[in-house]
């Protein structure tokens, strides 16, 4: 077992309501955006309790470093959020104090088909009130860049859905919801960047934007939702459309051509 896993932090917030109608507004909502009292929406507490590093402890990628706070340096430069599970057990009220505990709930290291892979687990639970409230395993990947030519696998989403909606996106939106998530992470608004240090095609659309979409969607089918879970399958570019669709529960991000991007599950 690595001597990490185990190991947490905790990060305080008053849930400020102004930041949640800066979401709503990024997210073009219809109506008012909830205020003080208000039940937040579910998975817009991504863009609460942040974890602000001074420049001098933030990686090449903007992110973070590795080996600083909870996460150690497998020496694997690229990082993406593959995935994550959600448990909504109580409503979390907007301008109320409330608490976030993360702690290391696995690391795994393994050799991948183009070299190795670094799985990390993070658990983070939402209390308000002392009451649990959201518990989150969010699974992050850590690898070393794809060799030239190479990628990640594709696969073809499927095509019998219930319900599709169509979605675009811009370097604006891309920066807003950078902003708002506190993430510096260069792959979303550096366009130098993700092209010629990590070789992607554009600007990368967050995995989290793209689950918060899903997450609305299935609310709108569903109502209040007690779980959701969700897996990244490929990259969605910024200049790229996509398609969120919805069948019995199951949700996907379809690319152009066809692509999985993203799959999920909402109960």
């Amino acid at each position: 077992m690595h001597k990490t896993i185990g190991q947490s932090q905790t990060f305080n917030d008053q849930l400020d309501p102004e930041r949640a109608a800066a979401l709503h507004a990024t997210l073009s909502l219809a109506g008012d955006a909830p205020s003080v009292g208000e039940m937040l929406p579910p998975f817009w507490h991504q863009i609460y309790f942040w974890d602000a590093k001074p420049p001098s402890a933030l990686g090449r990628d903007g992110h973070p470093a590795v080996g600083i706070g909870l996460i150690p340096d497998l020496g694997l430069p690229q990082r993406m959020w593959a995935g994550g599970r959600l448990i909504f057990d109580a409503p979390v009220r907007l301008g109320s104090p409330a608490q976030k505990r993360t702690t290391v709930d696995g690391l795994i290291e393994k050799q991948g088909r183009t070299g190795p892979l670094g799985f990390v687990t993070l658990r983070h639970e939402i209390r308000q009130n002392a009451r649990l409230c959201v518990t989150e395993f969010q699974d992050i990947v850590y690898r070393t860049p794809w060799p030239e030519g190479a990628g990640p696998e594709r696969r073809q989403a499927p095509n019998d859905e219930d319900l599709c909606r169509v979605v675009t996106f811009d370097t604006t939106m891309l920066f807003r919801y950078s902003a708002l998530t506190f993430n510096g992470h260069r792959i979303h608004y550096d366009l130098d960047y993700a092209r010629q240090v990590e070789g992607y095609e554009g600007l990368v659309v967050h995995g989290p934007l793209l689950a918060q979409l899903l997450v609305q969607l299935a609310r709108e089918q569903l109502g209040e939702l007690a779980k959701f879970s969700f897996r990244a399958t490929a990259p969605l570019m910024h200049d790229e459309a996509a398609e969120l669709c919805w069948k019995d529960g199951a949700l996907w991000v379809r690319g152009p051509g066809g692509r999985l991007c993203m799959e999920a599950t909402a109960s």
